[in-house]
């Protein structure tokens, strides 16, 4: 998950759980108030009814019924019941309604004074009333229909305001920090087209901002810098190096060259001087191979493109690699399409692109069985166009097949043959700086396949 909708999942679930904690505190205290309000309520109807029952001497209990049924304070569904200090019933109201109770209620509403609770729908009052120094019990039960339609309607509108209101935060604050975070994602476009050839590309600064996406790029840019100077000495270093190395290295071996020419030679010091010849040849390969690798790594002396036939460099490749493995054998295919023609010529720079083909072809040679090659050379697609290498071979193992372009990897069938471990590096080198990509599989018996990939340009 991305950083931006990790940060908006938080923010909004912070508010969704601020904002539903408010309103349920809104629900209850609503709901505390209306039981409140009603209880006093109940208790001015209960007051008023034990009042004029006991103070108005002149009132008989139907009147009073009939004063209680018509009073302007009149409630939902209710009832009242007076007891005198016996429990005996002195007043009951004239509704249908009933109120469910037992003398235990009286005697603790003596203790208590007050009671107030809910029965299913109807709230129930009790007050403990005293009157000419006797004790008077008053019931009273009602149902608020107006308080509990009013508190349910209020349960309906908090509920949809939650829901409207977290799903309004939820879509506001992703696209907020979306609209933030939008110079994160064009930094990253940036910098992931970055390869080791491009160290000198610095990432524009927007000087109007100044924030820590600006910071970020600034030290970037910094550390690209810092990287491209250290790559610099590095491929300096292995240039200078090379170029040193190699004329010791071509005396030894034109002296070696010297010495076998003698005549005088016994047959096992020749063979000992010609061991000691293919060592220092293997020894120039290996000078070889580095001075090109820090080559094709700086931009600076790399060559132009031109435009090439593909299908020469293929060839020429397969004649460098003839002059140094005679008994080398390569099988070329063309597929045909309709536009394979027209696709043969490609932008490149022929010298370095025979060297990465001539080192596929060396290596069909030194991994195959009969010293063969297949080169197949077909356009899949309008935009690419596919050469194929094979040969048959003992199969790699499955791990060593990850490392195969890395630099001084050599698989385990390789310990009968001379090499340094370079060759595929450098392919893989030479194809990234043309654009082209390399892929290895294995095809079963025992075939070995390189397919290079090239990126044809767009016809307009």
């Amino acid at each position: 998950m991305t950083l931006k909708r990790r940060l908006a999942i938080y923010v909004s679930a912070a508010f969704s759980i601020l904002f539903g904690l408010g309103i349920t505190l809104v629900y209850v205290s609503f709901s505390s108030f209306r039981k409140e309000e009603f209880g006093q309520r109940l208790e001015e109807k209960a007051l008023t009814t034990v009042e004029l029952l006991l103070n108005v001497k002149s009132i008989d209990k139907q009147m009073l019924k009939v004063i209680d049924q018509n009073s302007i304070n009149k409630l939902y569904n209710e009832k009242t019941l007076i007891f005198d200090e016996n429990y005996e019933l002195l007043y009951s109201s004239i509704d249908d309604a009933s109120i469910r109770w037992n003398r235990q209620d009286l005697v603790d509403l003596k203790k208590n004074k007050r009671f107030f609770k809910l029965d299913q729908r109807k709230e129930t009052l009790g007050l403990f009333y005293e009157f000419e120094g006797e004790d008077y019990y008053v019931l009273i039960a009602a149902e608020d229909k107006y308080g509990n339609s009013k508190l349910q309607y209020l349960f309906y509108l908090l509920l949809v305001a939650f829901f409207v209101g977290t799903g309004v935060v939820w879509l506001s604050t992703y696209y907020i920090i979306k609209h933030l975070t939008r110079p994160l994602d064009d930094f990253q476009k940036q910098i992931i087209h970055i390869s080791a050839n491009e160290l000198h590309t610095q990432i524009p600064i927007t000087e109007s901002r100044n924030d820590e996406i600006t910071l970020l790029t600034s030290t970037f840019n910094q550390m690209l810098a810092r990287i491209e100077k250290s790559f610099t000495a590095q491929r300096e270093f292995t240039s200078n190096a090379s170029h040193e190395l190699r004329t010791p290295i071509s005396r030894i071996t034109l002296q070696l060259d010297n010495l076998l020419q003698a005549d005088n030679l016994t047959a096992d010091t020749r063979a000992y001087l010609r061991s000691i010849s293919d060592n220092v040849s293997q020894l120039t390969e290996l000078i070889s191979s580095l001075l090109l690798l820090a080559r094709t790594s700086d931009t600076e002396s790399q060559p132009n493109f031109k435009k090439e036939r593909i299908d020469e460099i293929i060839f020429s490749s397969y004649e460098h690699v003839r002059r140094q493995y005679p008994n080398f054998r390569m099988n070329f295919e063309i597929v045909e399409s309709e536009s394979i023609s027209d696709s043969l010529e490609i932008m490149a720079a022929k010298p370095v692109l025979t060297i990465a083909i001539s080192n596929l072809l060396k290596n069909a040679h030194q991994y195959s069985y009969d010293h063969t090659a297949m080169v197949v050379l077909e356009q899949p697609s309008s935009r690419e166009l596919q050469i194929t290498v094979k040969n048959e071979g003992d199969r790699l193992p499955t791990a060593e097949t990850a490392t195969l372009f890395q630099p001084f990897t050599r698989g385990t069938n390789a310990r009968k043959t001379n090499g340094s471990g370079l060759g595929l590096s450098i392919v893989k080198r030479i194809l990234d700086y043309h654009g082209a990509t390399i892929r290895y599989s294995w095809q079963a018996p025992v075939t070995h396949q390189f397919k290079i990939i090239i990126q044809l340009p767009v016809l307009s």
